[in-house]
């Protein structure tokens, strides 16, 4: 008896540690939905913020204002709003693994193309077009993974996906680093063509989602794009989309325009350092982006999505605040960490809030639109940042992006809470 006890315990021990490793629950087929997704998102990343290192040479090799230099990061955020929601909706007819090809590949094509750019004008079509492939991606990625992974993992997954953005945006730090004063910046526009390959990869190893293939396969089951706004999910569209605005406008006011703020003189309220510092003095900060993104997923799954999301709102209001008014190296380099953490965190939510509050039929077009109209709003968020710049310096300029995020944790408290949700 005594050794049938131990021999139990031992069983019992046994399945208790493993249980405590999620990551055995998860096939090899989720793994590749993962993967496709997070790739995608740091070649999203990448393609899309080499340009915010690219800014101060552009704007002194072609002579533009803050306004018209911020007007760029605009046009790529208008774009890539229409790319969402319309994505968002392709992903529910031709199915998310198509979606997620289609994307990148049109995001890789017109990086590449601006590097040819010789006026402001043709530069802004290239980033227009690339931003359309921009938010098409993020929407066919979080449906990718939403539709495959299990309920009780699946913050986790949508984490681990949108942490991807800080390891692009390190990438790009890097590659700003060490090619543009050696090239210059269209050389590094025309590195971002070569994620055009990762699709082979994942039309080869990536399956298309049961829930999808399901919805096809029952006649019975027919997409109304108008039922995000009828009845219940019209206030869940209208809340996000508000949550969704205010958090837009706050990251990329602030993100557009923070490498601009280290490297901008101090005279006009940015923090002096050199090109070469201001790449660097980024880093930290996106290695602190990544470990928010990944820790919200964690978080979430344990404690709701709706109190994490919260907190690192607030959190991010506080921190933005007192960056925008710091002109210390040291301090900047240690406080950049926190505002990558909770800043860009925070973006962890939106996954696992839309795709959980959205039935499968318009899933794509919900997430889409309510993520992506939130970009519509925020583009003007880099010439507000510009302009009151040009006036009061960077600095005190960045100070609207705290309030911004202040404002979105209000909101938050107006969506249900979805943790453990059932996709349907």
């Amino acid at each position: 008896m005594a050794q049938t006890k131990i021999i139990t315990d031992e069983i019992t021990t046994l399945q208790s540690t493993e249980s405590k490793c999620w990551w055995r629950e998860i096939s090899k087929k989720q793994w590749y939905a993962l993967w496709a997704s997070v790739l995608g998102y740091i070649l999203d990343s990448f393609d899309t913020m080499v340009y915010a290192f690219a800014l101060t040479r552009i704007l002194n090799e072609w002579g533009l204002t803050t306004v018209e230099a911020g007007l760029l990061s605009s046009v790529t955020l208008f774009s890539s709003a229409f790319g969402g929601v319309f994505f968002g909706a392709v992903a529910d007819k031709v199915g998310r693994k198509k979606a997620i090809m289609i994307t990148v590949l049109l995001f890789s094509i017109f990086s590449g193309l601006s590097g040819l750019s010789q006026n402001i004008v043709q530069l802004a079509i290239a980033r227009a077009l690339l931003g359309l492939g921009m938010g098409g991606e993020w929407t066919a990625g979080v449906l990718l993974i939403s539709e495959t992974w299990p309920a009780k993992h699946r913050g986790k997954a949508i984490g681990l996906m949108q942490s991807g953005w800080a390891l692009g945006y390190f990438l790009a730090a890097l590659a700003a680093m060490v090619i543009l004063p050696a090239f210059g910046w269209r050389v590094l526009f025309f590195l971002g063509i070569l994620p055009a390959l990762f699709s082979l990869w994942v039309r080869s190893f990536v399956d298309e989602t049961e829930l999808w293939k399901n919805l096809k396969e029952n006649p019975n089951k027919k997409t109304n794009i108008l039922q995000i706004f009828k009845g219940d999910l019209l206030k869940h569209t209208v809340v996000i989309t508000l949550a969704s605005s205010f958090l837009m406008f706050a990251y990329w006011g602030l993100f557009s325009w923070l490498p601009g703020f280290l490297s901008m003189p101090i005279e006009k309220g940015g923090a002096g350092l050199s090109v070469v510092k201001s790449s660097a003095w980024m880093m930290p900060t996106m290695l602190g982006a990544w470990g928010g993104y990944v820790s919200f997923g964690f978080l979430a799954d344990k404690f709701g999505r709706r109190p994490i999301f919260a907190a690192f709102l607030m959190m991010s209001s506080v921190f933005v605040y007192v960056y925008g008014n710091v002109r210390d190296a040291n301090l900047l380099i240690l406080l950049g960490p926190f505002v990558g953490f909770f800043g860009s965190g925070a973006f962890s939510g939106f996954g696992a809030f839309t795709s959980e509050l959205y039935p499968t039929s318009v899933r794509g077009l919900g997430a889409g639109f309510t993520y992506n109209v939130g970009r519509i709003m925020s583009a003007f968020a880099p010439i507000i940042i510009g302009y009151f710049a040009g006036i009061y310096g960077l600095g005190v300029s960045l100070g609207l992006t705290a309030v911004s995020y202040f404002l979105a944790a209000l909101t938050i408290y107006f969506i249900p809470e979805t943790k453990g949700v059932k996709l349907k």
